[in-house]
């Protein structure tokens, strides 16, 4: 897809993909990356096939050799605010708006655009087909879980260096204990009901 593109006249092609969707605590950030189309970064797909340390391995290697690259994010707030897939997007078009050249296209994992003004293309399972893209998930994941190891030292007791935020039994067990920090997503359902009945529980001691 990249290849075709380039030779259709769009000299940057942009892939954008974001990490943290789906994790009770922490921002959604996203990353933006335009390649060269030469430049062979080894070990690139998708984030998810990777271990951490290839994560890390694969980001230096992106960012030493791509056109450009940013990363960005929506905060907590704005993922209550706004619900997590309008904070997603927000997050994406912030990346795309801060690399250093204009798009001549963006392609976008996932199944929605971005509200933009600039061309672009929304290719569902890009992460997994899409150079670009690919590297716009590995900047993202690598970003989000070094944010998630400092909220953990701001906020000990949760586990976010080792869950990063996802809903696992340990974490569950952790908000059960000291209720929901300030980086917790208050939308989520499991963070919604545990403040209710902590505040029931408040309310008839």
């Amino acid at each position: 897809m990249e290849r075709g593109l380039r030779r259709a006249g769009y000299r940057y092609v942009a892939g954008v993909d974001e990490a943290g969707r789906g994790p009770l605590a922490g921002p959604v950030v996203a990353a933006a990356v335009v390649l060269d189309g030469r430049s062979r970064i080894p070990g690139l797909q998708d984030s998810k096939r990777l271990s951490p340390r290839q994560r890390e391995e694969v980001a230096e290697a992106i960012r030493r050799k791509a056109v450009s690259w940013a990363v960005a994010q929506a905060t907590v707030e704005e993922v209550d605010r706004l619900n997590v897939l309008h904070a997603s997007r927000l997050a994406m078009r912030r990346a795309v708006e801060q690399l250093s050249v204009r798009p001549s296209v963006v392609l976008v994992d996932g199944g929605w655009g971005l509200v933009t003004d600039l061309p672009q293309r929304v290719v569902v399972g890009g992460d997994g087909t899409v150079a670009c893209i690919a590297a716009a998930s590995v900047l993202a994941k690598v970003e989000r879980d070094r944010i998630m190891v400092e909220l953990d030292r701001a906020y000990p007791g949760y586990g976010f260096a080792q869950h990063k935020g996802y809903a696992c039994p340990a974490h569950l067990e952790a908000l059960r204990r000291l209720g929901p920090s300030p980086v917790h997503r208050r939308s989520f359902a499991p963070v919604r009901t545990l403040g209710l009945d902590l505040w029931l529980d408040s309310q008839n001691p």
